[in-house]
């Protein structure tokens, strides 16, 4: 299989994520059409679990890349396919036994996370998806691995389909008995696009595996050693990341009730802040895991190789490839929030400033996924754990005392989330210049992508207020606007330098 420059896998993994978060819409238009923000609150109370259990999982998949990639710099691609075979024994494990443990114990984690009740068929919907995803992980890290994106982006594409056929199909059909069966069914199509996502991953498999000689070794047992010892450390570092959710989906409607709404209300505002404002900061940071996803086995072959100069070269390209992607997006949401979740949610536009706000938390998120996954490329797995550690406990404490004021209410949340992940990038970033004893160009890395990206978002805005008052229309407007200070971003990128063409085209085009 051919492998990928960073920026060619980032573009493959970046265009699939977002054209499945664009299919992602066509998920939660039509649900919120039919189940109103009190219905997605339902479905995403029960949904941090299952990104608690991803999170859990997701270690192996990465630590498969890193082996995979390893074997491959140094000539053992078969020993590629026994990595594979271990990384399936311990998903099915591990998802099967999620998948267990939510079918049998649903009343009692809905009673002792103090839901509402009408949660309970969004977790029983949700409960199927572990086992499903969990070996579609394993084919995905052990393409990844082999450097080339193309499976893990088209069935990424898949799944996202999946989802939103059998999904939207289900919440229609049980809406006539109530908003909370018609959640649970819109949480079963989490499931069904795993399972035809993992169909094509393993056709793929078997083409491409007719490469390889599938052998039997004495370092079977060494191998599952390893695997357990890198992917334990990421597990936990996406554990206590996505712990920042489910402490939201625990603590935050708890805390509105005492600010003094009632349970609808609180329901409603908590729908709006991870069913929209959530959902939309999600798209750009789509481009920073197609970013962190193909820089991992690039920086472990380089580290493993000891090429310091071609690991010094894929850190730098990572930095301003992170900038590049957070900063435009970060001024996009803020300014354009009202226009865009019109656009998306037509008639439900409440919300939009908690969006603006939450949309500060872009830059802070992408930093610290991008020094993260550097430093797991290098084998340096605990500290970015006790870094996003910290970040959460600042994050739980700013929650405890602002979001129980009725002036601040759901706001207190945001400012929890900004203040964790400030918190868990600086320490990141200072951790990872110290180790690899480099210095960052923050000229090349900040500066000039900021200002482009505020020239960027002055056109922006000129190009949706003049196209609005042309045409009268908030989706046409909005996406004229978008597609033109897109445009207008990659120019001044290349002009200002940030990248040269040269090199882009080179890069692109060829390893």
């Amino acid at each position: 299989m051919k492998k990928q420059s960073l920026i060619k896998g980032t573009f493959i993994l970046g265009i699939a994520g977002i054209v499945a978060k664009f299919l992602g819409f066509f998920f939660r238009w039509p649900l919120i059409m039919l189940i109103g923000d009190e219905g997605i609150g339902y479905y995403q109370m029960s949904y941090p679990l299952y990104t608690f259990f991803i999170a859990i999982a997701s270690g192996i998949p990465v630590a498969v890349s890193k082996m995979v990639s390893e074997k491959v710099a140094v000539g053992d691609k078969d020993g590629s396919i026994v990595v594979l075979k271990k990384a399936m024994l311990l998903m099915v494990i591990l998802g099967g036994g999620f998948t267990a443990v939510l079918l049998a114990f649903s009343n009692q984690l809905i009673a002792f996370f103090k839901w509402d009740y009408k949660a309970y068929y969004s977790l029983l919907g949700i409960s199927t998806a572990p086992i499903v995803i969990s070996m579609m992980s394993a084919f995905r890290g052990f393409f990844q691995g082999l450097q080339n994106m193309y499976p893990t982006a088209v069935s990424q594409i898949i799944e996202q389909l999946g989802r939103v056929c059998v999904g939207v199909g289900l919440a229609f059909i049980l809406l006539p008995k109530g908003i909370e069966y018609s959640a649970g069914g819109a949480a079963f199509g989490a499931a069904a696009g795993g399972i035809l996502a993992g169909i094509y991953l393993i056709s793929r498999y078997f083409k491409v595996r007719k490469e390889f000689k599938v052998r039997k070794s004495g370092e079977d047992r060494i191998i599952l050693t390893k695997l357990l010892y890198t992917a334990i450390p990421i597990s936990l570092g996406a554990t206590v990341g996505t712990i920042m959710s489910l402490i939201d989906s625990i603590l935050v409607p708890q805390k509105l009730l005492q600010a003094g709404f009632n349970y609808s209300e609180a329901t409603t505002l908590y729908g709006q802040l991870t069913g929209k404002a959530f959902v939309l900061v999600s798209v750009p940071l789509t481009l920073s895991m197609a970013l962190c996803t193909s820089l991992v086995p690039m920086i472990a072959e380089a580290h493993l190789l000891n090429r310091r100069r071609e690991l010094i070269g894929k850190v730098d390209m990572a930095m301003k490839l992170s900038m590049v992607i957070a900063i435009p997006s970060t001024l996009g949401l803020y300014f354009m929030a009202m226009p865009i979740v019109n656009l998306i949610f037509p008639g439900h536009a409440a919300g939009y400033k908690i969006l603006q706000y939450l949309a500060l938390t872009i830059p802070f998120i992408v930093l610290a996924q991008t020094s993260t996954a550097i430093m797991q490329g290098m084998g340096k797995y605990i500290t970015p754990v006790i870094n996003l550690g910290i970040g959460c406990l600042v994050k739980v404490i700013i929650n405890f005392v602002l979001v129980p004021i009725p002036g601040v209410n759901i706001y207190g949340a945001v400012v929890g989330s900004i203040c964790g992940y400030i918190v868990a990038a600086l320490l990141n970033i200072w951790i990872m210049k110290k180790n690899l004893k480099i210095s960052l160009d923050y000229f090349d890395v900040i500066i000039k992508p900021t200002l482009a990206s505020c020239l960027m978002i002055i056109a922006v805005v000129f190009i949706y207020m003049n196209v609005y008052n042309y045409t009268v229309s908030n989706a046409i407007s909005c996406v004229v606007s978008v597609l033109g200070g897109a445009l207008v971003y990659g120019l001044l990128i290349l002009l200002l330098g940030v990248f040269k063409y040269s090199y882009i085209k080179k890069r692109f085009l060829r390893k």
